[in-house]
Formats: structure tokens, sequence, C-alpha cells
């Protein structure tokens, strides 16, 4: 989100290069948090190149790209840019491209038309949070879903929460709740992130 936010408007190099550089910092920030191995490895590189993931890391992280964007197309190229990164595979690319397009059509359409389903085609996670977004009927039970299927609760859920954020909004306790573990660092690109989504 923060480097979203900062490069709004700018060639995608620059874009590219403020990812690297938010991704390091926060994740040095927070380290032992679970990242897989070669992510993890990437953090503290020098000179950090892709490394052809098609995990869930690029898929995890997409949202902002699909709330700050205002085209589908727009949505679709930042979370390419956002997942080239580190998963330059192709399906880690589709992955991140499905998930913000889930986001961007549940915030700004009325409705997920059953003919989407066609990018869901990534892998194993992703189709498995769509799912259980569409399955849903309110944020919570959502999250209640993707966590009910098993597996990879944490990866499910930031995903499936994404998509449910954009399509139902998150109930103020539930969000008041979670602000208050957030540090001051992580506060501040949240609110300039909402800041920048209430502007429009």
């Amino acid at each position: 989100a923060r480097a979203l936010l900062d490069t709004r408007g700018q060639d995608d190099i620059t874009i590219k290069a403020a990812l690297v550089r938010e991704m390091q910092r926060l994740g040095r920030a927070y380290p032992d948090k679970g990242y897989g191995a070669r992510f993890n490895q990437w953090l503290y590189e020098d000179d950090p190149q892709p490394y052809r993931s098609y995990g869930n890391g690029s898929a995890m992280r997409v949202s902002p790209a699909a709330w700050l964007a205002e085209s589908m197309q727009e949505a679709l190229h930042l979370a390419q840019l956002t997942a080239e990164v580190t998963h330059d595979h192709p399906e880690g690319i589709k992955g991140a491209q499905a998930v913000a397009a889930a986001i961007f059509l549940a915030r700004t359409c009325d409705e997920i038309r059953p003919t989407y389903h066609h990018v869901e085609s990534c892998q194993e996670t992703v189709p498995q949070a769509i799912a259980a977004f569409l399955e849903s009927t309110d944020f919570e039970d959502a999250l209640r879903t993707a966590v009910s299927l098993g597996g990879d609760s944490d990866t499910l859920t930031a995903i499936t929460g994404s998509i449910a954020e954009a399509f139902y909004g998150v109930p103020e306790n539930l969000k008041q709740e979670c602000r208050k573990r957030l540090t001051p660092d992580l506060e501040e690109i949240l609110q300039a992130c909402e800041n920048m989504i209430l502007q429009r």
C-alpha cells in the first residue's frame, strides 16, 4: 500500500523499486513471522531479484492494488507489478490478478457474476479463497468459511478477507479490535491508504 501510494502515476520501474524497498523495510521490521524460506532470504538481499515463485504470497499482499485502482485494467496491472518483484512465475502473477480482480469487482459491482469464475485457474489456494467468499453471507462468515476449509488458514483468510472487505465492508467492532494490534508504522500506512480511497 505504501509503495503504491507513493508512486501513483509513475512508471513501472519506479513502482517496482518502491515495492521492493517497502516490502524489505516491513519484512525486516517484523522478522520470524512465518515467511516462506525464499521470501525470507529475498528480504535481506542487497539486490533482490524475483525467484519464480508461484506460492501464495503474491495473492496475500495484493489487496491495495485493487483498492487503489480506478479501473479493472489498472487493478490487473498493479497486481502484476506487486507479484513480479518476487512471484514472477505465471501462476504467481495469475493468483495475484485473480484476487485483485475479485476485490475490484466486489467493490464496484452489485454482485459477483457466475461467469467471473474463469479467472480461478490459479492452482489451489486462490480458487478456494474466492469460493469461500462467494459462499459467504457477510464479512465474518467469509472468514469463518475460509478457516473451515482447513489447510493454510492464514493465507486463505488473508485472501478471502480482502475480497469480503471490498464487498461487505468490515464490521466496526472487528475493525477497532484489529487496529489495536497495529504498530504505529502499520497504522500510518493503513490510514494513508484509507484516506486515498475516501478521496474518490
